[in-house]
């Protein structure tokens, strides 16, 4: 992650929020045979910690437990093209929102692992709405059971959290502009959003 201190995204709740939101990790771990990576959906409790879970047989699994992993969330991203900006001898750049946060991995009870997979859904099925939720008594008795017995669940205790929104803030608002206008004129209007964010932010600093 970039460590220009224009780009540190400062303040924790909106990390976590972003954390929320993106949902899908990168799980990084120091294995005994070195480092390991695994994929997993992630819930962010009221706490702040961070519950999730992996199937049984996958090897991280077996060595998470008790370690310090690290877990990446990556957000929108985008090539910044030198010739969208005002300014000469420019040079291409990529514009990125992401964020890491590192901590002790402890396993999560059958109960708790169980309560993570109905939190997870919850969090997903309401994006949905006006869908009608599914959740697990749609299943046939005793199935759901049976099939936690394949997955194991972990919760980290989150000592480091890390935030970077890398959008353009070292730039004039020439360049910002046409950039901005650059990524619209492409599709990524969502990026062209963010972007045209973090410029207001530090012009009303």
């Amino acid at each position: 992650m970039h460590r220009n201190p224009r780009f540190h995204w400062k303040d924790r709740d909106e990390v976590l929020d972003f954390i929320r939101v993106t949902a899908f990790a990168h799980l990084f771990v120091e294995g005994e045979d070195g480092p390991l990576v695994a994929h997993a959906p992630v819930v962010v409790t009221r706490d702040g910690h961070l519950r999730f879970h992996l199937a049984r047989a996958n090897p991280v699994a077996k060595q998470l437990d008790g370690r310090v992993a690290l877990a990446s969330f990556a957000g929108p991203d985008a090539y910044i093209s030198p010739d969208w900006y005002g300014s000469d001898d420019q040079v291409p750049t990529w514009n990125y929102v992401t964020a890491e946060a590192k901590g002790p991995v402890a396993l999560l009870s059958q109960t708790d692992l169980a309560g993570q997979i109905d939190d997870l859904s919850a969090e997903h099925e309401g994006r949905l709405l006006p869908k009608r939720p599914w959740t697990r008594a749609k299943m046939s008795p005793g199935l759901f059971d049976g099939m936690l017995k394949a997955i194991v669940g972990f919760e980290m205790t989150v000592e480091s959290l890390i935030g970077t929104r890398k959008l353009g803030q070292n730039k004039g608002a020439e360049d910002i502009g046409g950039a901005v206008a650059g990524l619209r004129d492409c599709g990524r209007g969502d990026m062209a959003d963010l972007m045209a964010q973090a410029s207001a932010e530090e012009i009303s600093r």
